[in-house]
């Protein structure tokens, strides 16, 4: 891959000719939390109109996609459910491989993040303050008391492992920050960072008692997309170098570096290769 200073800017047009089927980051791609980025009604517009097969691959596990659908209706943007792929769709898989069928787990997040631990199987506990269990799923870095249920959740980790029994940790979503509004806030890999580091700091020696990450960069959203799409030949259009870019590049497919989100495009000439896009978008315009 050539460095994002290399790579050419195109059009969204470009790309939708160029490609078979087109993938979207959602947060600083296509909309906010409760605001939708500009050019994006008229892009999905579009390949509505022209049958164009594309999916919004999202590290959120906070909303399943039926309630994202609903929100991106209200903002103007007309995505049915079946083309969202979400990092909390991931637990399925992940809950069948490891055999967590019937687990108790802690959530750390939304109703519709507890809704993705019960289709995926395991059983959602009331509360981490009284309640014991299997595996920890931090879900949302929101919808829930945050200090009381964090503490909580790390006393009982403590307890669970100091008894020498064996606990799960999951994380659907690794993204450490995302755009909010004008500004941007902590998402659920941070939270993932505070236990861990609580973790190694109490049991110095357990080096496995890290959580295993599901979303992008890691390839299982992108192998989803591209069974949906029945093909490989798709362009991963992303505001992350170290997700989007990354996941799609290991992916061996190609991406695309939108200045609307996180990254500055002229601020990360520097980028390792791993992470440098196909191309550079300015925005979602079509022309």
């Amino acid at each position: 891959m050539s460095s994002p200073r290399e790579a050419p800017f195109v059009t969204l047009e470009y790309l939708i000719g160029r490609y078979s089927a087109i993938l979207f980051d959602a947060y600083g791609v296509l909309a906010g939390s409760d605001h939708v980025i500009p050019d994006a009604p008229a892009a999905i517009g579009r390949l509505n109109a022209i049958g164009k097969p594309y999916f919004v691959l999202t590290n959120d596990a906070s909303t399943l996609p039926e309630t994202r659908a609903a929100r991106y209706a209200e903002m103007g943007l007309d995505i049915a459910p079946e083309r969202i792929i979400t990092s909390g769709g991931l637990l399925v898989a992940h809950f069948a491989e490891r055999g967590l069928a019937g687990a108790r787990c802690a959530v750390l997040g939304t109703a519709d993040s507890a809704a993705y631990v019960e289709r995926a199987g395991g059983v959602s506990v009331p509360s981490p303050h009284t309640d014991d269990f299997d595996a920890l799923i931090i879900g949302d870095q929101a919808g829930f008391p945050f200090l009381e249920t964090a503490d909580a959740a790390l006393s009982a980790l403590f307890r669970r492992i100091d008894a020498g029994r064996d606990v799960h940790l999951i994380m659907p979503n690794p993204d450490l920050i995302y755009p909010e509004g004008g500004g941007f806030g902590f998402a659920s890999g941070s939270v993932g960072l505070i236990f861990e580091s609580a973790l190694a700091l109490r049991y110095p020696e357990r080096r496995d008692l890290t959580f295993t990450r599901l979303g992008k960069p890691r390839p299982a959203i992108f192998a989803e997309a591209a069974r949906r799409s029945g093909t490989r030949d798709m362009i991963m259009i992303g505001d992350t170098p170290d997700t989007d870019i990354r996941g799609a590049n290991g992916f061996g497919i190609a991406s695309a570096l939108v200045d609307t989100g996180i990254a500055a495009l002229e601020a990360s000439a520097t980028l390792p290769k791993s992470d440098a896009p196909t191309y550079r978008l300015r925005s979602l315009a079509l022309g």
